[in-house]
């Protein structure tokens, strides 16, 4: 499937011909009007399919969202004018492209929505700092102090109000802090760690050796061992203080970073993706983030909607 944009005119077109011909309810004449105009341009169709693959996955299960797109298209054209529809679309598309979230991270202690960072001071003295789309599961009950992190990224710094030992699980092994402050991040690859002060011992779920990293390590934890140990990248724990700090990235890492703290999609045309980009850039407003690359950047940001947000060449 063909994800490029289209332009908002096309896509006003595209959803008046959806509310016109869902569930057969055009007439034959709508129908030959509608064939003509897919068949008129490339993007037409492309407009087209875009929009029955969300159909595709909003289906049943979006409930009132689904029932809204398809109620009277004579009432509901005459209630959504352009910018309306436009809306009602990127809506839409904001809660499609959403990462698939578990019931793990729904039943989770604590957990943040896309954007939220959250700090929480436990019973036992401890900061725990949860980043964009994390959750956790803490029990405090038995011998030992358990944070079960099940998605996203948290930041730990121990408390010492309790002399039970302190751990940190994922699906892929156990952190052992030693009086420390560190990173736990979930990645498709596995545990990532990174230590920023005093140390950590890390056990992986299936062996039974443990290792202890000091103070500027991380490594990659997966469940059958630990990556190779590296050092941490500056600014790393930025995003406990609401920031994002790179240096010298590619701009569509940077743009990848930035979409995870906003709803719908963030992209970067091919023309501009391995632009270098050094700096510091506000999490909680990734508007005025993106703002910021215009001037230092030969770029522009297109907002086909507020929820589909491209960074292109200039």
């Amino acid at each position: 499937m063909n994800h490029a944009p289209v332009s908002s005119q096309v896509l006003e077109a595209a959803i008046a011909w959806k509310l016109c011909l869902d569930e057969g309810s055009g007439t034959p004449d709508e129908r030959n009007e509608f064939m003509r105009w897919h068949a008129a341009h490339e993007e037409h169709a492309r407009a087209w399919l875009q929009l029955g693959m969300l159909d595709q996955r909003v289906g049943v299960a979006a409930g009132p969202v689904r029932h809204t797109l398809l109620q009277s298209r004579a009432g509901l054209r005459q209630r959504l004018g352009g910018l309306a529809g436009m809306l009602l679309l990127g809506g839409l598309l904001a809660w499609a492209a959403a990462p698939t979230l578990s019931p793990t991270y729904w039943l989770a202690d604590q957990r943040t929505g896309t954007g939220e960072l959250r700090t929480l001071r436990l019973e036992d003295g401890t900061l725990l700092s949860l980043n964009s789309q994390s959750a956790v599961d803490i029990d405090f009950r038995g011998e030992q102090r358990l944070i079960v992190l099940h998605r996203g990224e948290i930041s730990v710094e121990t408390g010492h109000k309790d002399s039970r030992p302190l751990l940190v699980r994922t699906e892929d092994g156990r952190l052992r802090p030693l009086g420390t402050r560190f990173l736990v991040k979930r990645e498709e690859a596995g545990t990532r760690l990174e230590v920023l002060q005093a140390s950590v011992a890390a056990k992986p779920q299936n062996s039974g050796d443990e290792q202890v990293l000091r103070e500027g390590q991380q490594v990659l934890m997966s469940a059958d061992g630990l990556g190779r140990i590296g050092s941490v990248a500056v600014g790393s724990d930025a995003w406990t203080r609401g920031m994002l700090v790179v240096d010298n990235v590619r701009l569509a890492d940077l743009v990848a970073a930035l979409g995870q703290y906003r709803s719908g999609h963030l992209g970067v045309s091919d023309e501009v993706a391995d632009l270098r980009v050094s700096g510091s850039f506000p999490l909680t407003d990734t508007d005025l983030a993106l703002a910021s690359l215009q001037p230092a950047l030969p770029v522009k940001i297109e907002r086909h909607t507020p929820w589909w947000v491209t960074v292109s060449a200039r």
